[in-house]
């Protein structure tokens, strides 16, 4: 299915406006294919992997849909395994829900019960938590979901995998209001087949064929750079690995990246097209073949490239488009492997970049690097959440 627009797909105007000055302006492809269905009411089964796009997908029939929530009584629930992705989910739609005068909370272990307590007895109309807490708090009388209008089931196989399965549907049979259910899940099979023949009523299929990686298969580097030092940071990274693709925006930077990383030592070469067809198999060619270690490669060149082993992804220019970011990264982490996406950012560049890593989820520090810095010789094995300085 096309990509088309919020609006098209009768996301309320606030709502489109909110989207856009966050930096979102068209939807990813399991948004296109479900939001309309989900405003409409109807259950949706999404088989979509993380870093999809799921959230949006079904937050914003969610809030566009339930109601005002009496106190212990939400009309929207959303059940996540983990307590990561509760505050992920709630961080994505919290700033929507307001212009809604909706509320949202999260609700998980490890982690007192009084705050979650109290904002419950105040009245939350969109609860997102885990199997486990909710069930706790609906034993101590705390919360009730007779109300619900819209249960959303988020990474159920995951769920199922984790042995959530039992509380997950402990809660549903405790479900009383007639209630619209979306789930989305990475695979459709066993225990959560099970889940949707017994629970949910008709629906919808869609599905998001295709065999990009998404954010949560590959790890995530945003560094900040000094544009004189832009270069030899590139070429201490490709010396730590065997197989280096580099992303430039344009062609002439691509040509300059090359011709400055060989100053460099750096064997690398340049796909763009302005180069001869010949000249770019042969890159190509070499780059498959492990002759040439670092390949400097435009958006367009890339299209279709499909090379196994590459170590790392350099976006040497950061890309301001969330699909481009992860066209480009998704070049790493191919046939089950994982592998390493690094962003190089000057400081004119951060407003580019916050909004990418808003729009994926990324909640990584962006670390100030310079090219004698040990650490990119192995961006795998350094955990940059650690770092206490960022910017």
């Amino acid at each position: 299915m096309t990509t088309t627009s919020f609006k098209a797909l009768g996301v309320s105007p606030d709502l489109v406006d909110a989207l856009r000055r966050d930096g979102i302006e068209s939807p990813f492809p399991i948004q296109s294919m479900t939001i309309a269905d989900g405003l409409g009411g109807r259950d949706i089964l999404g088989k979509a992997k993380t870093g999809s796009g799921k959230t949006l997908a079904f937050g914003i029939p969610l809030l566009e849909r339930v109601g005002d929530a009496k106190p212990r009584r939400p009309t929207g629930l959303v059940l996540v395994p983990t307590r990561e992705l509760a505050n992920q989910v709630c961080k994505v739609l919290v700033p929507l829900a307001k212009l809604r005068n909706r509320s949202v909370t999260a609700v998980y272990g490890g982690m007192g019960f009084e705050p979650q307590i109290t904002a419950l007895r105040k009245g939350v109309d969109v609860v997102v938590g885990t199997p486990g807490r909710i069930i706790d708090l609906t034993e101590r009388g705390e919360v009730s979901f007779g109300d619900v209008e819209v249960l959303v089931l988020d990474e159920a196989d995951r769920m199922a995998d984790m042995g959530f399965m039992p509380q997950v549907q402990k809660i549903l049979y405790g479900l009383e209001s007639e209630h619209q259910t979306m789930l989305f899940s990475a695979t459709l099979d066993g225990a959560v087949k099970a889940l949707v023949n017994r629970y949910m009523k008709d629906p919808i299929f869609h599905e998001v064929e295709s065999d990009e990686p998404t954010v949560a298969e590959m790890e995530h580097r945003f560094l900040y750079v000094h544009e004189m030092d832009r270069v030899k940071v590139v070429a201490a990274i490709t010396r730590g690995v065997e197989r280096a693709l580099v992303f430039c925006n344009t062609k002439r930077a691509a040509d300059r990246l090359v011709t400055k990383l060989r100053a460099e030592g750096v064997k690398a070469d340049a796909i763009h097209g302005d180069l001869r067809q010949a000249a770019r198999e042969r890159a190509l060619a070499d780059f498959m073949a492990g002759k040439l270690p670092v390949l400097v490669a435009t958006d367009v060149a890339a299209r279709g490239l499909h090379v196994e082993g590459i170590d790392v992804v350099i976006h040497s220019d950061p890309t301001d488009d969330p699909k481009t970011y992860l066209h480009r990264s998704g070049r790493t982490a191919r046939a089950g492997e994982s592998g390493v996406a690094v962003t190089l950012m000057l400081w004119n560049q951060e407003n580019d970049v916050r909004v990418i890593q808003r729009r994926l989820g990324l909640e990584m520090p962006i670390v100030e690097v310079f090219s004698n810095d040990p650490r990119l010789a192995d961006l795998k094995g350094w955990d940059p959440s650690e770092e206490s300085v960022s910017v």
